[in-house]
């Protein structure tokens, strides 16, 4: 990453092993990359463990890996017509969470159309890449992420995020509350389920394709599913789960990107690694033996009889 920054203001003088000085990171952190990246990973972090929350909470793991797929569609869409490829890859992620809404009544039709969703996606994307002649390399370096590349409108996608799914928590905080706990009870106490899971559905596809620039595709649970999965660990609540699920969000961000500065690593892997030691940590923590039950456990989604 330092060699990045060297190239666009000059040598930096460095340690053995590519570490630098505390001056010279001092120096990097003025960098006008550096500040994109650094404030779009502390907006990420607002948003994103939250959607990590809902991810945990609904049992839909296997949404985010289909949307890595769709994104790769959508980047390929965006390539070979000209559009900006990571805004293909957002309103394709989009439309895919509200297509897939109503197969999400169980967890076995949700994982089925998951799995068809991949398939048919990264089938579709090669084979555009193939017929129209465009780089299928140029494609998948996209999803590897490229945070120092982080621009205006990548900061307002994440910005965005940061902004409307605490609100949603906060307005429908009891509603997802009885969803995410149980859906059946959620039903039965005239919650808009059906309407209420689109719109989660949705914001967890938009999420997963915002932070393929931040960290690369194969490593979005840095920002979305680890920091939840401490939380859940952590909270008594919905309401202190997700703002757990922030705070760590936000100190796993900015260690793990200080981190990755300071060595000359990518930071990619650097904030999963930095998420999974904090994930290990609270989870060798005593357990508060009814911490566990006060909180809403992740309900498979059943439909009702």
């Amino acid at each position: 990453m330092n060699r990045l920054a060297a190239a666009l203001t000059g040598p930096h003088p460095a340690l053995p092993g590519g570490h630098v000085l505390a001056a010279d990171l001092a120096e990097l952190l003025r960098l006008v990359p550096v500040q994109r990246a650094g404030l779009a990973l502390l907006l990420a972090a607002v948003g994103l463990p939250v959607i990590g929350v809902v991810i945990v909470g609904l049992d839909i793991m296997p949404v985010r890996f289909a949307m890595m797929h769709v994104a790769l569609l959508g980047i390929a869409v965006g390539l070979i017509t000209g559009l900006d490829p990571m805004l293909c890859a957002l309103v394709a992620c989009a439309l895919s969470g509200a297509g897939v809404a109503p197969l999400a009544r169980t967890p076995d039709g949700l994982s089925g159309a998951m799995g068809l969703l991949m398939s048919l996606a990264i089938a579709g994307a090669l084979l555009l890449l193939a017929v129209s002649g465009v780089n299928a390399a140029g494609a998948f370096a996209l999803l590897w992420g490229s945070i120092l590349a982080v621009g205006t409108a990548d900061i307002l996608v994440v910005g965005a995020l940061a902004v409307l799914v605490p609100a949603l928590f906060l307005w429908k905080r009891r509603d997802l509350a009885l969803l995410l706990h149980d859906r059946e009870l959620a039903l039965a106490s005239g919650v808009p389920v059906g309407r209420l899971t689109l719109i989660l559905l949705v914001l967890v596809a938009v999420a997963v394709a915002g932070a393929i620039k931040l960290t690369g595709a194969l490593l979005v649970d840095a920002l979305t599913l680890l920091p939840a999965l401490a939380a859940r660990r952590l909270g008594s609540s919905l309401a202190s789960i997700t703002l757990w699920a922030v705070g760590i969000g936000v100190a796993v961000n900015a260690t793990g990107f200080l981190i990755a500065l300071a060595l000359d690593w990518p930071p990619g892997p650097v904030l999963v690694l930095t998420a999974g030691a904090v994930v290990l940590a609270v989870h060798l923590l005593p357990d508060r033996g009814s911490r566990r039950s006060r909180a809403p456990e992740a309900v498979p989604l059943r439909s009702p009889h």
